[in-house]
């Protein structure tokens, strides 16, 4: 952190709202204590000091004030070059689990766990889907027994995304088959070292294995690393799923960037690839893009209020659409060499890299943003009947035992 700027300068001084000029010298005062620290140091001692996720409670890395004002904090250290956490190692726990703890945690489990997620020092994944309940996820089959002050876990969770090299997972697992599949599921967080759990790649399109499939054989996890009430896992998940759906689809982003701004400086540098109707389209998906980036601002103005709510549907839903339009016209535009791929080797990647590849990899990897983190389907029924208010689909299995369910 030797290239740090510590120096504040007078803007504070500009600043009409009093909260925010607290948090700067805050953020100022932090900085300065810490300019010789590691950056895990530095993560520290702005947890320890409220400045992690300002609205979460005081003492689990907040100051219990609106969201929005996280900005102030993260801006002033993208101005100094300080630290910031490190989603693409840790998105499940930044964007997923960190929410879901500070709402539904104790407070033992709160102390044990946000910090050094915050910090990096301990890594998540998340162990929810399974091969037959994925659009379904109420249907989970993984078994949870009670023996004395743990429980056994057995069973198979997939497409989980860092399994391979996460230090804790969240886990859903059915710990009552005898009740309706949604009054049936208890929210465990499951160490992913313990004896018994086994992550295996899952090679996808792209040739890579960014994903996993994990077993597990007799796990066996304390009663204390239970999350809420026995059978009271399917609201803390949706805690979980909504925060999800906001971290994918809403996440801050400057004008004309991500995939539309590749797109866009490919029109521009390559005006021979042009045919006609390209650039209606381009007009179009560039209205689309900035559209959304203005809807994800909404929304993360509206998650000051709260928790997300199914709102947050629309914007995974809409982020998963245009992802896959933006990349099917810019492969279009870059021809033969678009065609080109050449990365079939069973790479360990950790996360999506949609900015950083070529055009025939974005192509590719957006096929499966309409299937992670709930499949467009699924969530055009949320928006359907939880935002619009329309009558429900027809279940026949709302009142029937999980365990009498055909499998």
């Amino acid at each position: 952190m030797s290239a740090m700027n510590v120096e504040p300068d007078d803007r504070t001084d500009l600043v009409p709202d009093p909260l925010v000029a607290d948090l700067t010298n805050l953020t100022w005062s932090v900085l300065g204590a810490t300019v010789d620290c590691t950056d895990a140091d530095i993560l520290g001692a702005l947890y320890d000091a409220g400045l992690a996720w300002v609205h979460f409670g005081e003492g689990d890395g907040g100051l219990a004030i609106p969201q929005r004002y996280q900005q102030t904090i993260d801006d002033l250290l993208l101005d100094v070059g300080g630290p910031l956490p490190d989603f693409s190692r840790n998105g499940v726990g930044l964007g997923m689990v960190a929410p879901t703890i500070a709402a539904h945690g104790t407070v033992e489990q709160r102390q044990r766990f946000l910090r050094p997620l915050y910090t990096g020092a301990e890594l998540w994944c998340q162990l929810f889907s399974e091969p037959g309940a994925g659009s379904d996820l109420a249907a989970v089959g993984t078994r949870a027994v009670l023996d004395g002050n743990e429980w056994i876990v057995n069973g198979q969770k997939v497409w989980t995304s860092h399994a391979h090299h996460a230090d804790w997972a969240i886990l859903l697992a059915r710990t009552d088959p005898g009740v309706p599949k949604h009054a049936g599921i208890t929210f465990f967080l499951c160490p992913m070292d313990a004896p018994g759990v086994e992550v295996r790649p899952l090679r996808q399109i792209t040739g890579e294995a960014e994903f996993n499939e994990v077993f597990l054989d007799g796990v066996r996890i304390p009663d204390h690393y239970r999350l809420g009430e026995v059978g009271g896992g399917w609201p803390i998940a949706m805690t979980t799923l909504n925060n999800e759906r906001v971290a994918i689809g809403g996440t801050a982003v400057p004008r004309e960037s991500g995939l539309i701004g590749l797109l866009s400086q490919r029109w521009r540098e390559q005006p021979g690839a042009r045919t006609s109707g390209m650039h209606e389209r381009l007009v179009s998906l560039w209205i689309e893009s900035e559209v959304f980036r203005l809807a994800g601002e909404r929304s993360r103005q509206l998650l000051a209020a709260g928790q997300p709510g199914p709102e947050s549907a629309a914007l995974k839903l809409q982020f998963a659409r245009l992802a896959q339009s933006i990349t099917g016209l810019e492969i279009e535009m870059a021809g033969e060499s678009g065609l080109r791929y050449d990365d079939w080797t069973m790479r360990r990647s950790t996360v999506a890299d949609f900015t950083g590849r070529d055009v025939g990899y974005r192509y590719l990897r957006a096929k499966g943003n309409s299937i992670e983190g709930g499949t467009s389907e699924i969530l055009r029924n949320v928006i359907a009947e939880r935002v619009l208010g329309l009558p429900q689909e027809v279940r026949a299995d709302k009142a029937v035992a999980w365990q009498d369910l055909p499998k």
